[in-house]
């Protein structure tokens, strides 16, 4: 059986993006047009595309243009919207890692958490706080401490919070569930096998069909 362990996300070191507004919603996040692609293979392409992009095809100003970092940094209710899990998955393949904001909507937040990104929420201030030393150091190192709920930057830490079912998930590995049946195909099968309600054959199929569908493709 394959632990767990290695897929634990204790936590999160990187340059920060900061992407200021309230209420960037999943629309914004990964335009519903990209959507009818039928993998997320290319969904890091397509975050805030719209943003990133002028009507001609020219990059704009958006942060996700001008900072090379895997911490982003957000204000309130991030990740509104629609529950399109693509969101999550366009910002985890274009390369973030973890996100600091006021609020985000719960699903999002739950999508992130299936991915293994943090999203560590602390107040208006203590934002304001990082995006403007992010704006002023572009290459310097944040780091989200899934264990404490605490950012630390430029010598020093503040106060956030994650959500605890989030955290221990994050912690423990077993955050992409998906991931940790395939990881223990074995175990899988034979305990579906041994339950009343469900069919056997529907069990080989399953199996059969992992084959099409590995872990690091399906998820991230």
């Amino acid at each position: 059986m394959v632990s767990s362990e290695s897929m634990s996300v204790a936590e999160v070191t990187g340059s920060g993006v900061p992407v200021s507004g309230d209420d960037i919603d999943t629309d914004q996040i990964l335009p519903a047009r990209f959507l009818k692609e039928i993998t997320f293979e290319n969904m890091g392409k397509y975050a805030f595309h719209d943003e990133r992009y002028d009507d001609d095809g020219n990059p704009t100003a958006h942060p996700l243009n001008e900072y090379d970092g895997n911490i982003l940094v957000v204000n309130d209710n991030f990740g509104c919207g629609s529950s399109r899990e693509h969101a999550p998955q366009g910002l985890m393949r274009w390369g973030i890692d973890g996100i600091v904001g006021e609020s985000f909507a719960e699903i999002f937040a739950d999508n992130c958490k299936s991915l293994g990104i943090p999203t560590l929420t602390t107040s208006p201030e203590t934002v304001a706080e990082l995006q403007s030393f992010i704006k002023r150091n572009p290459d310097e190192q944040l780091t989200i401490d899934v264990r404490t709920g605490r950012v630390a930057y430029d010598g020093g830490s503040v106060n956030g919070s994650i959500d605890g079912g989030a955290q221990e998930a994050l912690l423990k590995g077993v955050y992409d569930t998906t991931a940790v049946m395939y990881a223990n195909l074995e175990a899988t099968e034979d305990t579906a096998s041994k339950l009343p309600y469900v069919d056997a054959e529907w069990v080989q199929w399953w199996s059969r069909s992992q084959d099409w569908c590995r872990v690091d493709d399906c998820s991230r």
